[in-house]
């Protein structure tokens, strides 16, 4: 209700004076009228598959147990596409979804408090895009209303925004706030952002809508910073240029090629400024330039400041890789570097990003290679695999982190897909069967030194068992 007054403060001084009562009423009827309007395209997923069970569950071996999640997606064109979260239906045997209930008569129609329950109907998945927790499904069902994609480069921070699902199972719920970051990154050399926000997401809210106050969509929930399990004000959604650029090409092939230029761009920083001599201190420099490639090609250097991007300024290098992998694969962007005091135009190609590592992730499923303390799905590191992660330098074992799970626990340097793991505490881990086992043996809060392999030098993961 306070956040509500604070709206309606706000709202009163763009409005000619009146009294407090209308001018709520009028805000609670333009909710109002938004939730039925996006409430007709948000559905419930349920993705249906099945897990061995573990020794201590059965007694004989080889039992394999029905396991059942959930989550939440909507309806983005009525011709029965629907958008969901990866990790709702990764691996999953079977999916379906129930479909809002549609009441004839318009807003005005008067309604039951407790609405029937929508039919369930089978999706076919079209494709995942583990990177983004993106997934595209279809439905036989036409003629739903769909949601509007907005542009999420306009959103703001302080922008009201809705979050719609079905959080811990509860259909048809809505929770309000607004945009506490509009381009969050949650780790420095993650390209991924996401738009920040203080509206409560639970599980189960993942997939569906983030919308503005026009009711079109700004992002799709996907994630929360907790540590207790439940909302604590700190949510992330995929922002819905993203959607738009993977489910249009999980449309088109079923899978997301992503573009690079053959440079690493590095956000330039003060001491780098000064100790390199750029004459700014803020922007993106290129600190590596691969011999052969399309930038190396276009002639491209090493120390170039990247000023622009096709007419867009760029400020660090997240937004330079962001607006790289973009365009289709064989189109050009138009590069303005600084080089010295001249400045030069070039056009660079745009070629598929090659990471092998990448691949492994359509390999693993959730019941099989989900390892939850982790936060990742892991898969048993074959010789065959090890010839593609390169360069993996040790051959004593070890277990391959296929790819990351949007649910699992955030760390301050978490894991990479491609990582290879191979001790958790002075025990060695040559299988997932000796990671579970060793991970049993923790208790929650436990500290964890996990010993990995990256880029062909060992490290360490430290975290605590959730």
């Amino acid at each position: 209700m306070f956040r509500i007054l604070l709206i309606a403060m706000a709202c009163s001084l763009l409005l000619p004076a009146q009294s407090p009562q209308p001018q709520l009423e009028a805000l609670s009827s333009s909710f109002q009228a938004l939730s039925r309007r996006v409430h007709t395209s948000v559905v419930k997923v349920t993705a249906v598959g099945y897990r061995e069970l573990e020794p201590e569950e059965s007694d004989e071996r080889g039992v394999a147990a029905r396991q059942q999640s959930s989550g939440s997606g909507v309806i983005i064109d009525e011709s029965g596409y629907i958008v969901t979260n990866a990790h709702v239906v990764i691996g999953a045997q079977r999916v379906q979804v129930a479909l809002p209930t549609l009441v004839d008569g318009g807003p005005a129609a008067r309604r039951s408090t407790l609405r029937p329950s929508g039919r369930i109907v089978h999706a076919e998945v079209i494709g995942v895009d583990l990177e983004t927790d993106i997934a595209l499904l279809k439905i036989k069902e036409t003629g739903y209303p769909a949601v509007k994609l907005a542009d999420s480069d306009a959103v703001e921070q302080g922008q009201i925004v809705l979050a719609f699902g079905s959080p811990m199972g509860l259909d048809n719920s809505l929770s309000m706030g607004v945009v506490s970051a509009p381009a969050r990154q949650l780790k420095p050399d993650d390209p991924m952002i996401y738009i920040q926000t203080d509206a409560p997401i639970n599980p189960g809210n993942s997939g569906g809508p983030l919308v503005n106050t026009s009711g079109d969509i700004v992002g799709i929930n996907t994630l929360i910073l907790t540590q207790s399990g439940g909302s604590e004000g700190i949510g992330f959604a995929v922002p819905s240029n993203i959607v738009a650029n993977v489910i249009d090409q999980l449309r088109k092939s079923g899978r997301v090629v992503r573009g690079e230029v053959g440079v690493l761009a590095q956000t330039i920083s003060p001491p780098l400024a000064t100790g390199w001599k750029l004459p700014q201190d803020w922007g993106v420099v290129i600190a590596d330039v691969e011999p052969g490639g399309e930038a190396d090609k276009a002639g491209l250097r090493v120390g170039d400041i990247v000023h622009s991007l096709n007419g867009k300024v760029m400020e660090n290098a997240r937004q330079f890789n962001v607006n790289v992998y973009r365009p289709a694969i064989g189109e050009s962007v138009l590069l303005e570097v600084i080089r010295g005091k001249r400045r030069v135009s070039l056009a660079v190609k745009v070629a598929e990003r090659q990471d092998e590592v990448a691949n492994f992730g359509q390999l693993a499923s959730k019941e099989e290679n989900l390892v939850p303390e982790l936060g990742i799905f892991a898969l048993d590191l074959t010789r065959k695999m090890r010839e593609q992660v390169a360069p993996v330098r040790r051959e004593i074992g070890g277990v391959l982190v296929a790819a990351r799970h949007a649910d699992g626990p955030l760390q301050e340097e978490g894991f990479n897909a491609g990582d290879v793991i191979y001790a958790i505490n002075h025990t060695s881990v040559a299988s997932i069967a000796e990671l579970r086992t060793a991970l049993k043996k923790m208790k929650s809060g436990d500290p964890a030194a996990v010993q990995i392999e990256r880029a062909g030098r060992l490290r360490f993961i430290a975290l605590e068992i959730p």
